[in-house]
């Protein structure tokens, strides 16, 4: 296990985030919110939220939204192994709005994917732009994020692991 980005990194990242979403959230598009995607993503945009209020003087509303039902691999998984449906949270209507989509590792696309068809069926937002922490390459679906933390290389065989304090008791990400 390597550690790739310490509790003092990941705040400068965030802090990097912010100010880079901050510097490109046009006022044409209307009003700003934050979709995080489940289970880490929701943390981030949480995060990313707060930050924001704070850096452009307004609050921001942030949502949680659950792809489970969306992933392509569902049939895929072991009948032990089957993924847990947990809820979507977005108290507000999507509908026009200027949405930031936080995950917290790009890595093959798929997630992603998910989550824009799962956020076609809530509504017709403006614009949405994706955010992550950690972007890892791999693709194999023609997405990218808009606003990157940092960019790495980790082999195929190696999984990019973030543990946040909320959850994980610790902030950091790690290389396995």
């Amino acid at each position: 296990m390597t550690t790739l980005l310490t509790e003092t990194e990941i705040t400068a990242l965030l802090d990097k985030l912010t100010e880079a979403i901050a510097a490109d959230c046009p006022t044409e598009y209307g009003e700003i919110a934050l979709i995080g995607i489940r289970s880490r993503g929701e943390l981030l945009a949480c995060r990313l939220a707060e930050r924001l209020a704070r850096r452009l003087g307004t609050e921001l509303p942030y949502g949680a939204l659950d792809i489970t039902l969306y992933r392509d691999d569902l049939e895929q998984a072991e009948p032990d192994r089957q993924p847990a449906v947990r809820t979507t949270e977005i108290p507000f209507d999507i509908e026009g709005r200027f949405i930031i989509l936080v995950d917290d590792v790009l890595n093959t696309g798929r997630s992603v994917r998910a989550a824009l068809n799962a956020l076609a069926d809530l509504g017709r937002p403006q614009a949405i732009r994706l955010a992550v922490l950690v972007d890892r390459g791999r693709r194999e679906l023609p997405i990218r994020a808009d606003y990157v933390g940092m960019e790495t290389t980790v082999p195929i065989e190696q999984r990019v692991n973030v543990f946040l304090q909320e959850t994980d008791g610790r902030d950091e990400v790690v290389v396995e």
